[in-house]
Parts: C-alpha cells; sequence; structure tokens
C-alpha cells in the first residue's frame, strides 16, 4: 500500500514506475480524493473547535442567567454538521484506501523491461545439467512408473491439480521439508514456527493478496467467519507483527515455516495440468524477514542465497534470473525467481520467487521499528520459497533417474530416509 501523499509529490516519476509494470495511475482521482479528504478533516477541525467555543459560551451565559435557548439551538445545528461530514468523510475514507490497496508496488528501476517470464535477465547458471545416454522420463511417467506417485487416485478424491504420494515418496517429501528447515534453522538463522493456515481478511489485505487476488484463495464456507486458507506461510509469518513496533536491536526478524499451499489457480486453464508443477494443494517452507529498509539489499541477497542453498545441496541444475517489471509480483518491489532444470522438458522450470517489497507490505499491516531519532518508521519486508516440496521432489527424480528406472538420491538425504536408492519398483535400495 502506498502513502497518497508520497505518490502525489512523486507524481510523474510515479505514473512512469508503475506504467514499467502496466498499471496506469490515474493522478488526478487520487488527488481529488485526497484533497476531498483533507478538506473534510480541516471543515469538522474548524466545526469542533466552534462547538467547544459555543459550549462554554452556554457555561458562561448559564452562570450569568442568560437565555440559552438561540445558543443551545447553534450547538446543535453544528453538531448535525460534524455529523454529515463526517458521514462523507468515511466514504471519502473507504474510496481512497480502495484506491490506494488496488495500485501496485513501484518496481525497482533495476529490474529489466517486459511483461514476461521472456524478458527476465539470467543472473547465472549453477551446476551442470545432467547428461543422459538414453531419453529422460518426466516426474509423472517416473513416479507412476515406481509407484510413488498417483494422480489418478487424487483426482478421485479432490478434482485435478492434486496429487498423492506414497511409500518412498512420501518419505522423500518429508525428507525435503526436514532437510530444508534444518538448513534454514541451523545454517541461516531464521526461527521456526508454526502458523495457522486459516487466516482472516485484515492479515490477507496485508501482505498483498487483498483485495486484488480474492479470486485465487479458497475460502471458508463457514457463515460467520471470513476466514481464508493461505497461499503460503509467508502471509501469517509476515502478519505475526501487524500494528507493533520492533526494537531496532530486533531486526532483522527471520523467520520460516513448512505449511500447505491452497491456490485455485485461477486464470491458469490448461496450464502445466500434468503433474506436480501447479497444483491447487502443495506444501512449502517459506523464509521471511523483516529489516531496516536501509539494509534490504543486502539482505536481498542474503536470502537469494539461502533459497540457493538447498539446491546446491541436493545437487540440483538451475539458474538464477531477475524478472521484468511488468512479470514481478504485485507487492514486490524486485524479485529473482530460481529456476530449476527439467531434463524431460530440456527447459528451466520457476522452483523459487525470492523478493524485496520494501515498505510495502509494511505498510498495508503497520509494522514499524524505531529510528535513530526514536520515532517509529515503516520496516521492510522480504520472502522467498526455500522450496517448495512438490516441485523440488519433481525435478530431483527427473534429474536423478537412471537408466534402469530406479532413482538415485543426493547423500544428503540419506539421513533423513535411511536409504540413497528408490528401486524401479518404489521400494527403499541401498
Amino acid at each position: 500500500m502506498h502513502d497518497a501523499r508520497a505518490l502525489l509529490e512523486m507524481g510523474s516519476e510515479a505514473v512512469r514506475r508503475l506504467a514499467r509494470r502496466g498499471y496506469t495511475l490515474d493522478l488526478s482521482a487520487l488527488e481529488d480524493l485526497q484533497s476531498r479528504r483533507n478538506r473534510s478533516i480541516h471543515s469538522i477541525d474548524e466545526l469542533r473547535a466552534e462547538s467547544k467555543r459555543v459550549a462554554n459560551e452556554v457555561q458562561q451565559t448559564v452562570r450569568q442567567g442568560g437565555d440559552i435557548a438561540a445558543l443551545k439551538e447553534t450547538a446543535r445545528k453544528l453538531k448535525e454538521q460534524i455529523r454529515e461530514i463526517e458521514v462523507d468523510q468515511d466514504v471519502v475514507k473507504r474510496e481512497l484506501t480502495d484506491l490506494l490497496l488496488s495500485i501496485p508496488n513501484l518496481p525497482d528501476d533495476r529490474t529489466p523491461e517486459g511483461d514476461s517470464d521472456e524478458f527476465a535477465t539470467e543472473i547465472r547458471r549453477v551446476g551442470a545439467q545432467p547428461a543422459f545416454s538414453f531419453t529422460p522420463k518426466d516426474h509423472v511417467d517416473l513416479g507412476e512408473a515406481t509407484g510413488i506417485l498417483d494422480l489418478t487416485r487424487a483426482t478421485k478424491l479432490s478434482g485435478p491439480r492434486f496429487a498423492v504420494t506414497r511409500g518412498t515418496g512420501a518419505a522423500l517429501e518429508r525428507a525435503l521439508g526436514t532437510l530444508f528447515l534444518d538448513l534454514h534453522t541451523r545454517r541461516h538463522g531464521y526461527l521456526e514456527h508454526s502458523v495457522p493456515y486459516l487466516v482472516n481478511r485484515r492479515t490477507m489485505t496485508g501482505t498483498g493478496q487483498l483485495p486484488k487476488f480474492e479470486a485465487d484463495l479458497f475460502k471458508t464456507g463457514v457463515a460467520d467467519r471470513d476466514l481464508f486458507l493461505i497461499p503460503t506461510a509467508e502471509v501469517p509469518l509476515t502478519n505475526l507483527y501487524a500494528d507493533e513496533i520492533l526494537q531496532a536491536s530486533d531486526l532483522p526478524v527471520a523467520m520460516t515455516a513448512q505449511t500447505p499451499c491452497f491456490r485455485s489457480e485461477a486464470g491458469s486453464y490448461g496450464k502445466d495440468t500434468r503433474g506436480l508443477i501447479r497444483q491447487h494443494q502443495f506444501m512449502k517452507v517459506e523464509i521471511v524477514r523483516i529489516v531496516d529498509p536501509e539494509r534490504a539489499d543486502d539482505e536481498l541477497e542474503k536470502m537469494l542465497g539461502h533459497a540457493e542453498a538447498c539446491l546446491k545441496e541436493l545437487g540440483l541444475a538451475y539458474r538464477v534470473v531477475m524478472l521484468p517489471a511488468g512479470d514481478t509480483g504485485f507487492s514486490a518491489q524486485l524479485t529473482y525467481d530460481i529456476e530449476v532444470w527439467f531434463p524431460s522438458q530440456n527447459n528451466y522450470r520457476e522452483i523459487s520467487s525470492v523478493s524485496n517489497f520494501g515498505t510495502f507490505q509494511a505498510r498495508r499491516a503497520n509494522i514499524r521499528t524505531r529510528g535513530a531519532d526514536g520515532k517509529p518508521k515503516l520496516v521492510a519486508t522480504l520472502n522467498g520459497s526455500g522450496l517448495p516440496i512438490g516441485r523440488t521432489l519433481a525435478a530431483l527424480i527427473e534429474q536423478c533417474q537412471q537408466e534402469d528406472g530406479s532413482i538415485l538420491l543426493p547423500e544428503c538425504l540419506v539421513p533423513y530416509l535411511g536409504f540413497r536408492r528408490i528401486a524401479a519398483n518404489g521400494s527403499p535400495d541401498e
């Protein structure tokens, strides 16, 4: 969310930056609402001052034994005027808030031009793409052949875009989540949390999912509870500190959690319908940092390294790209995507987004710290996937597949699994 005054002060610069992401800022509409709100505040202040003066005059006239009828009528009319302006002020305030909530974050000028991932700038590639002496299978064929993945029965249970893993596949999912949490808590300094999977409208608004993306969310059908299933742990983790002032000595706040994520995937009809790439429900380990805004750029690079460390630990080939302005998420200023190699597609696919939101989410959620002068100021928030379990499993079994149909897993998973290889029949081996 933005400060209306700051946007108006930026003027054409705000228009230019938002235009880079395809958003047209109507400065005149914003200025009109801000002016109307300011006028109403000024009018109410003047009327309240006059009402106080009349009240004092009534008291003085009573003490002097004078007639207060005219003064009481004046006081009554002043109160009516105040109520009328307050009603209009509430309407204007709602309109202004609705407008500000609909305006996306200003993209960082370092982001490339463009409106899709085709315009992303490659930063680096890490790891060698595996070479096969045979035609590699995709993760669905591998999963079904070994019996560790069952999409047919998942569809029977819940419809398309759901999955069931079983046996060594379910064990592998559990191992990946534990490995990532161990990396983030023991090596990267994050504090693990267990958070609710259902949150209220205020919480969803704080991180920017509402009001714009309500169609992408799953909402509960309980009549007296306005609750939503979380699309990512970023939502509850960031909002833990809503309406709070953090001490400067407490920053950075570094949090992680593994949760299910629920997404309706509205607008994605026909995309990635096969396998684990785009699901309505999936497990993910999330990392979130709340920092001083002056440290946000450095903290973003640090967080990117933490997400990359998960793929390096597994020995998976991947690349890092910077998203163009027009493809950067609504709440983000700058986003790095990590894309892991999928041999079956002969392509890199997104597995993690690591974003700097600046003070955008903090203003919406009212998360502050104290500056050197002791006065409250907004913090900066950052988040990243570290990592989604399903997509990691899919990339892992594709990159680690063997010609005999088995899957040779990385050594780092052995302590969590008790075996190194998934045999062609899905049983644990070695």
